[in-house]
Formats: C-alpha cells, structure tokens, sequence
C-alpha cells in the first residue's frame, strides 16, 4: 500500500516569544514493512538548527527561534509504501540494548491495577498473552479523547477507564514491563477508517522470543497492518513524541494540528485544536 501524508502543526503566541527549541521526530524511515519513497519537512518561523539520529534509532529535527516569534508553522509530508507484516516488526536494531526496555518509567509505572490487569493476561505463550492483554485493555479502557493529558500515567487511565491510543499503548508497556518482556512506545500514522479516528497514532510493541518485535494496538484491538506508517520509538510518549521541547516567555500558547493520511481514491482527515 502506498500512504500519502501531510502533517501540519501551528504554534500561535499571544505575545512574541523569546526564544524556543524543538525536537522533531516527523521523518519515517526505510525499516521492515515500509520504504520512504519521498519525504520532506519545512519550518516557517524557526530555523533548523541539526538533524541526527537519537540513541532508539529515530531521525531527529533541531530546529529553534531567537527572535520575537508569533507563530511557528512545521509541515512535514511525504509518501511511503507498507507492507502488512501482522505486526511483526522482526528482530532487535539499533544501540540500545533490549534490557533497557524492561525500565519503568513515571508514565508507564505499575500500580495495582497495572499488576491486576497483568494476572488477568493468559494464554498458553507469550504471544497469546500479549493478544489477550491487548484485548483486555481495549475493553477495559473506553476510546474517548479530553479525558487524559500527555502526562497522564498508565494507572491513571486504567482508574478513569477511559483514554486515548497514547493512553492505551502506555497501559500495554505497563503491564509487558511488569510480566519481564522488553515492550517500546511507537508513534506514527493509522489511515483512518472511521471519523472518530486520529491519523497521528501511537501503538505499542513488546520483544518476543522467535518473532522479535510485534506491535499492538490495543486501542483498535490489531496488529499494526499496511495502514501503519512508523515515525518513532521510545521508553514512552515522552521520549517518541512527533514534536516536543521547550518555549521561553510569557507567551499563552495556541497549537493546532492538521494531518491527512490517504491512499489513491480514499482520503480521511481530521484537524484538532
């Protein structure tokens, strides 16, 4: 399948800000079940100050401003062809050895209803209880955006019983991490297939003997398909977010976010502000 994707996010300031720096993980790669076939990403109001690639492996974005900025326009927008690998992404890449995914973090830390969760997932293997789990939490946590924020923890959405895909994902490392199996936050693209659906998506995957990586996403209860396009991995949203950083001033921040991810005659979008 070939996506074709445009992401545009717009920073408003009600007053001029001073000086920012960004982090921008908006460039897939060429790794198992896609190839980029044409990509680009293109700041208005702030200048691009280094691209490197981080210690997970992902292509990253520096890009700053030292003037008095109102507004910082970042598009990035390409194509890429997938492939459906029913979730599997294949052995372990990269520096970063596999035990340092088994690391809590303050968003994926277990609380009770963490371990709860992790003895309610059986099977007879591994795979089946990540299948399992992957359906438990889908069920469990409704899909309802507003309710959590981008700190929420994975025991706070378990208790509110409701959440989004970051949500959902950080549940699902959660519980892998207390069973003993290495598990990474993925962010990137779903082509849509329902209006209640973002486009910019994160999932989760865990390291299982024989197959490797394999991704769930138990907010739609599947293994990422040919729909998926990667973006990033980390430890957790923070570290694998499509845009982070920081902001210095007294400025009140407005972002809006536009992202179109579409296939040749289908087309599905959505705009969050």
């Amino acid at each position: 399948m070939r996506l074709k994707i445009s992401h545009t996010t717009e920073y408003h300031y009600d007053d001029p800000v001073q000086y920012s720096l960004q982090r921008l993980r908006l460039t897939p790669k060429n790794q198992p079940g896609q190839i980029v076939r044409e990509w680009k990403t293109t700041v208005h109001g702030a200048r691009l100050e280094a691209g490197y690639t981080d210690h997970f492996g992902n292509h990253v974005d520096l890009v700053s401003t030292n003037a008095e900025q109102v507004s910082i326009r970042i598009i990035a927008e390409g194509e890429v062809e997938t492939q459906d690998r029913a979730g599997v992404f294949g052995p372990h890449q990269g520096f970063v050895p596999l035990w340092l995914y088994l690391r809590e973090t303050p968003l994926t830390k277990a609380g009770k209803l963490v371990r709860d969760l992790a003895k309610a997932a059986t099977g007879d293997n591994e795979l089946a209880r990540m299948h399992a789990l992957m359906a438990a939490i889908h069920e469990g946590v409704e899909y309802k955006p507003g309710e959590t924020a981008s700190d929420t923890t994975a025991e706070e959405a378990l208790e509110k019983k409701q959440g989004v895909c970051q949500d959902h994902a950080h549940i699902f490392l959660s519980v892998a991490r207390h069973l003993g199996i290495p598990a990474r936050y993925v962010s990137g693209y779903l082509l849509m297939d329902a209006p209640d659906q973002t486009a910019s998506h994160a999932w989760a995957e865990v390291h299982l003997q024989g197959l490797g990586w394999v991704g769930f996403d138990a907010a739609n209860k599947i293994c990422p398909d040919a729909r998926y396009v990667r973006l990033s991995t980390g430890l957790d949203y923070n570290d694998a977010a499509p845009i982070s950083g920081m902001v210095t001033g007294n400025a009140t921040e407005t972002m809006s976010v536009a992202i179109k991810v579409e296939t040749a005659g289908q087309s599905q979008s959505q705009s969050q502000s």
